[in-house]
């Protein structure tokens, strides 16, 4: 009988509170009680209201962030420290402006003391279209070829988990569902675990196995899991128009927008 592989990446009862620096007695819980286990090779999305704890969690499953309660663990060992099985494709940007393209993607390898490190690089930039930008630097670079540039500098560590931060909030509409597709496309080669934040829910329906919703804050929780049956590969454009996508998109909408509504309240409230 073959042994049950454990959770890529679990959160098992996890909270995490911030002390104000200014006044030491004032706290701020983020998130409170989350479980989540994300098998190896499984796609989950994280929705929720803004300021709900969702890159909290992310930080956390990275190692930059610890929690004040519960336990982080990958494959089925506790979290200390940097998780050094991720990689983390942040919102902003991140590559270095110094550093060509080529450059940028090298980075880790060369860290790593990689042998191949170049040969790795250039490699990378091919599989996301930016094979003849490899001696471009980031100014040089739209939008999208910044992305691309990033996932490839991301990607070419071949983490066992990718964590992924609204990486694509910033793109204008088409630019987005290429690079959801190329995302999909490079993730169904690998098969490796992805947590991802969004806001937006027909981005997280579209990519997703799973689609987890948090609570408005503060001490977010989830409120929700919808699992996503819609088959696979999938164009993130076209799935949007089949009755099933229409169908979670109104499922999970009916137990996100009151959250939405408070979290906005409170935004209001506090300006």
């Amino acid at each position: 009988m073959a042994l049950q592989q454990p959770p890529a990446l679990a959160f098992a009862g996890v909270s995490c509170t911030f002390v104000s620096r200014d006044n030491p007695g004032q706290r701020y819980t983020a998130v409170a009680q989350v479980d989540l286990a994300l098998q190896p090779g499984e796609f989950v999305s994280v929705v929720g209201p803004t300021g709900c704890g969702k890159s909290t969690l992310l930080n956390m499953a990275a190692g930059l962030l610890q929690p004040s309660s519960g336990e982080v663990h990958v494959f089925g060992r506790p979290l200390a420290g940097i998780n050094d099985r991720a990689g983390y494709m942040f919102q902003a940007e991140s590559l270095m402006p110094w550093r060509t393209a080529l450059g940028n993607v090298m980075a880790g390898l060369e860290f790593r003391g990689a042998p191949d490190a170049r040969a790795q690089a250039e490699a990378w930039l091919r599989r996301v279209g930016l094979g003849a930008f490899g001696d471009r630097y980031p100014h040089q670079l739209s939008g999208g070829m910044r992305k691309r540039a990033s996932l490839a500098q991301t990607l070419a560590l071949d983490p066992d988990i990718i964590l992924m931060d609204e990486p694509f909030s910033a793109l204008d509409v088409q630019t987005r569902q290429l690079m959801e597709n190329e995302v999909l496309d490079l993730w169904a080669t690998k098969k490796k675990a992805v947590l991802f934040i969004t806001h937006d829910l027909d981005e997280a329906i579209a990519m997703s196995d799973r689609v987890l919703v948090l609570s408005a804050g503060p001490a977010s929780h989830p409120i929700g899991e919808f699992a996503i049956d819609l088959e696979r590969p999938r164009d993130v454009a076209e799935v949007r128009s089949t009755p099933r996508f229409i169908e979670l998109h109104r499922a999970i909408w009916a137990v996100l927008r009151d959250e939405v509504l408070k979290g906005y309240a409170q935004q209001l409230k506090a300006s």
